[in-house]
């Protein structure tokens, strides 16, 4: 034990050991097991296999079909919840795109249209000129107005319509649990790791049991988008409110305020700026759920961009895509100058109620206006389909040119990477033999850690073999892993770049705002028309998708570094290249291990929607789950990602307090 011990505290000795054990591990396992016949060499054996999919899927038959909670079954339940959100729904969408009516089907009636187009864009303009100034208005009319000249104006209307009703009461239901972790240490404890599943378990497996429990449809969409995006609500809410100044809060103590005028006339408005910024969050994660929600009956631009990439139409796929882009990047902005605004000056007492609120009253006037008009104008109430341009043909001739001219380029390129970086890579990780894996991950836990992560990481890598997807995880970590080292390589000298030159950072930062608001599924319509299906395509789109955390933290750790500690090292007689190994690295670690753990988060959020496009990992098994309904197998395959990102995240917050610590005790 002592020597183990020995072991596992010499920095460099273990790290070299277990690196030349898995590696010759990897390397004989599989003669290993053809010489000796052992197949639990490589799989845990069978018989000790735990059922838990099997286990789920009846439970959820259960709960489906036989489960009575009382004086009602649990169907009744769902059927309640989805009550609750499909009459708002409904009246949003007939608001925003379809239009009020009586009646359903053939025997519809219609009452009154939906929003003008122009009253839709007169709205938002409103909005980002009281928001902050003419110069947001403009870029929030013209993406919308471009959303209407090129013909995507009525899928807009219903994607919109999903996110007015699911961002409400996603904040709504972060805040409010944000206030009870807030004021309870033990229900924050409990809340923790339930937030952790909610954000590291892929998107698909959401999918699955709310397929089964509220069927398919737009509910099930909104309810499967709720859960996706809210758990950022809750942490931001409980930091907002936590990071309420101290003397505020006696300030409002001193006044007699009680437990509910604290919370609310204290506390909430002094974090309102951090709160926006989780409503922000909750925005950009509802767009980023728009197409995966299409697969269970979202509708709208996802739906669009779903069926574009089905049929291999390039060009409807990319003007959908583009489509989505467009309003994430308008609501984005939106959102973030609310978050940023101060608050309006009170104007005078003897201002009436139209000089006090001019925007509202201009707004009431052009949306009657324009229902008028449009009742004898169509054009004003419904943009002329006479009047649309689309690019379709366009994109899809500039990638056959491409495809045409620069076929072999490609595919020199990604017989490259195969050879030299992907297939090397795959090989070791197939190769390590489960119960090396779960020793080895515990002890490096352990040692980074301490025993409490070694034994829980242990746990869960236990777990990932006990379900029988071992050889599915390993394909996942070398693709994350793959994948991640790349970002990183390409992140964090672009970010230290960012943070020396005040020009590059501006220009970079646009670049990573851009490619921060572009959904997930954006990213595949490229890749797959250029480099086909496969794990190289798949890794091009993961690198994209998680580039952006890298190059933000390391430019935010290269811009804190106190000016004293530079000017320190300049005195001491360090060239540039020194300064930067010697004092800025070591200085700024500690956000550039956050960044990591951001980007490793990223890229195993996108590694599961990457399923589509041909790998074989467990984002693999989780859409195989949900394309067959088997809800025990998807939750199981999602857990197995889940604990990966989780291992991640609590391996590498241990070396970012410890780089703290060194720090700090230097």
């Amino acid at each position: 034990m002592n020597g183990l011990r020995r072991i596992l505290k010499a920095p460099s000795t273990f790290w070299i050991a277990a690196l030349l054990v898995t590696w010759a591990l990897s390397t004989w396992s599989f003669p290993l097991y053809k010489a000796l016949d052992a197949r639990w060499i490589i799989r845990f054996p069978s018989q000790f296999e735990i059922p838990l999919d099997v286990w789920l899927t009846a439970l959820f038959k259960w709960l489906q079909n036989d489960a009575d909670l009382f004086f009602f079954t649990f169907r009744d339940l769902t059927r309640f919840l989805s009550s609750l959100i499909e009459w708002p729904y409904d009246q949003v969408r007939a608001l925003m795109a379809d239009g009020f009516s009586s009646g359903q089907g053939s025997n519809a009636v219609p009452i009154a249209p939906p929003l003008s187009w122009i009253a839709v864009i007169f709205i938002l303009v409103a909005m980002g000129r009281y928001a902050r100034d003419w110069w947001l208005a403009a870029l929030v009319g013209a993406c919308f107005f471009y959303l209407a000249v090129f013909g995507q104006w009525d899928s807009a209307m219903v994607t919109l319509a999903s996110v007015i009703i699911a961002v409400p009461i996603g904040v709504a239901l972060g805040l409010g649990i944000g206030m009870l972790t807030y004021r309870s240490l033990w229900f924050d404890r409990m809340t923790r790791p339930v937030l952790d599943l909610m954000q590291t378990v892929p998107v698909f497996a959401y999918l699955v049991p709310v397929l089964v429990l509220f069927g398919f449809g737009p509910v099930a969409a909104l309810i499967a988008t709720l859960i996706y995006a809210t758990p950022p609500m809750v942490r931001i809410s409980t930091l907002a409110l936590q990071s309420v100044p101290p003397e505020v809060v006696e300030a409002g103590q001193i006044v007699g305020c009680t437990q509910r005028q604290m919370m609310w006339r204290v506390l909430i408005p002094s974090a309102m700026p951090t709160l926006m910024v989780g409503v922000n969050q909750v925005i950009m994660l509802t767009l980023n759920m728009v197409i995966i929600a299409s697969m269970i009956g979202a509708g709208g631009l996802g739906f669009d961009v779903l069926s574009a990439l089905r049929r291999l139409d390039i060009g409807g796929g990319i003007e959908a895509g583009f489509a989505i882009v467009v309003m994430a990047i308008a609501l984005d902005r939106l959102s973030q100058a609310f978050s940023k605004r101060p608050p309006s000056p009170i104007p005078p007492a003897d201002w009436g109620f139209m000089r006090r609120h001019p925007w509202l009253i201009s707004t009431c006037v052009v949306v009657i206006g324009t229902y008028l008009l449009g009742l004898v104008i169509p054009a004003v109430q419904t943009y002329p389909a006479s009047l649309t341009l689309t690019t379709g043909s366009f994109w899809s001739d500039a990638l056959e040119w491409i495809n045409v001219n620069f076929f072999d380029t490609f595919e020199a390129i990604k017989s490259f990477f195969l050879t030299v970086l992907l297939l090397p890579v795959k090989r070791f990780f197939s190769g390590i033999p489960w119960a090396w894996g779960i020793i080895v991950m515990g002890m490096a836990a352990w040692r980074i850690g301490g025993w409490k992560l070694g034994l829980m990481a242990a746990a869960m890598t236990l777990f990932i073999a006990a379900s029988g997807l071992w050889a599915k995880a390993m394909i996942t970590l070398y693709l994350c892993g793959v994948s991640v080292l790349i970002a990183y390589m390409i992140g964090v000298p672009l970010g230290i770049w960012a943070g020396q030159n005040a020009r590059v950072n501006s220009i970079v930062a646009a670049i990573m705002d851009t490619l921060q608001t572009l959904p997930s599924f954006v990213y595949l319509i490229p890749v797959v028309m250029l480099f086909r299906v496969g794990d190289f395509t798949a890794m091009i789109a993961i690198v994209l998708y998680a580039l952006a955390p890298a190059v933000r933290y390391a430019a935010h750790g290269i811009r804190s570094i106190d000016p004293q500690m530079l000017e320190a090292g300049l005195v001491s007689g360090c060239t540039p290249r020194q300064l930067l190994w010697r004092v800025k690295l070591p200085l700024a670690a500690p956000s550039l291990l956050l960044g990591l753990n951001q980007t490793i988060m990223l890229a195993l959020s996108m590694l599961v929607i990457t399923a589509l496009v041909g790998t074989r990992d467990l984002g693999q098994e989780v859409y195989i789950a949900l394309t067959k309904a088997d809800t025990g197998h998807g939750i199981v395959a999602g857990l197995c990602v889940a604990f990966i990102a989780i291992i991640a995240d609590r391996i590498l917050t241990a070396l970012s307090k410890s780089s703290k610590t060194r720090l700090e005790a230097a």
